[in-house]
């Protein structure tokens, strides 16, 4: 027996002989959908193994040493720029003397239409007791002192600045970026800069001080596909009232595993939102703060996609259940067409 008989007795798809070969009328149309039907599976399974997919693990963040980045970007419609400074203080109790900070505040006028850029160089960076920060502590109490007797002309110059500001309804956007220490703090955005005797000749109260704000984007961190900092977009309008806004943020480790092996370390967070309003007889000075904790859990999100081997295994099924499922159907409509003709036949008999 030569090479070719031995493997025509082993064929496991053994052809019908010629004779036995009939072609259908319904053929044609049943072919055609299941042509269809292939290629619609086809082209989604394609579509299915060409989409990544991410898998989230968690785990216990072992990373130390590093500094959090807190991307700010900001507008207080009410507040001109002079007025306004930031605080960043953490759990630490150090002093940090050589903060890589980086923010920039833009002068807006009434319509919201930038008119001056300058370096915001009255970052206060402040020293406090372990595990006890008070946020309606005066910052100016030092200063105070100096200037009971009465100002000096740089201040005036400043309190008439400030008043044509507000006259005309200019306001402030602040933008840029906060290096801090990888441990619990705060950093708020007020006129605390200001030595107490001038706020009050600026503003005649803490009443009369508008921190109504609109984040255009607060994050710890670089974006990520998929990440969603739930205050973008946050708008808080005083109309006729005063007080402080606080918002509570839990910072969540998060490391971004690209398709390609490359890592993005950056945070997601949850936040919640308390609002005191302020009256008359109180001594502090309304602020936005923003009170932030670091989880001891880190978030691991993994872009994965599918393997090529799975795929052929997904179209072998797809398109042999379709041939399979086609040719029964053929089957079917040759039948019920066979019969009916066959009926037809035997009426016209009769």
């Amino acid at each position: 027996m030569g090479v070719k008989q031995a493997l025509r007795a082993i064929d496991a798809f053994p052809r019908a002989e010629d004779h036995l070969l009939q072609k259908t009328k319904s053929g044609a149309l049943v072919s055609v959908v299941g042509l269809v039907i292939m290629a619609t599976l086809f082209l989604h399974e394609l579509s299915y193994y060409l989409n990544i997919d991410t898998v989230h693990q968690m785990a216990v963040d072992l990373r130390r040493g590093e500094t959090l980045p807190i991307h700010i970007n900001m507008t207080f419609p009410s507040l001109p720029c002079d007025v306004l400074s930031v605080d960043a203080i953490d759990m630490s109790g150090k002093h940090e003397v050589d903060l890589d900070t980086n923010i920039w505040k833009l002068r807006l006028n009434s319509d919201g239409h930038i008119i001056g850029t300058e370096y915001l160089s009255d970052l206060v960076e402040k020293e406090h007791e372990a595990h006890k920060h008070d946020v309606h502590k005066d910052h100016h109490e030092d200063s105070d002192k100096i200037h009971l007797q009465g100002i000096d002309e740089e201040s005036e110059n400043m309190i008439k600045k400030v008043k044509q500001a507000m006259a005309v309804g200019e306001g402030c956007r602040v933008y840029g970026v906060l290096d801090v220490q990888r441990v619990a703090g705060n950093f708020h955005i007020s006129v605390h800069g200001l030595n107490n005797f001038v706020a009050q000749m600026i503003f005649e109260g803490s009443t009369h001080v508008n921190v109504s704000h609109i984040i255009h984007d607060l994050s710890f961190g670089p974006k990520y596909p998929g990440i969603h900092n739930p205050l973008d977009g946050t708008s808080r309008i005083l109309r006729g009232a005063s007080g402080t806004f606080k918002y509570f943020i839990k910072v969540v480790p998060t490391e971004y595993r690209y398709i390609s092996k490359e890592v993005l370390p950056t945070n997601q967070f949850s936040v919640t939102e308390y609002f005191s309003p302020i009256n008359e007889f109180d001594r502090t000075w309304p602020a936005v703060y923003f009170l932030y904790d670091l989880s001891p859990i880190t978030v691991t999100i993994r872009e994965e996609r599918r393997s090529f081997l799975h795929l052929i295994t997904r179209l072998c099924a797809v398109l042999g259940g379709t041939f399979a499922l086609t040719g029964m159907l053929d089957r079917w409509m040759y039948k019920l067409l066979e019969a009916v003709t066959e009926k037809n036949s035997r009426t016209i008999v009769r």
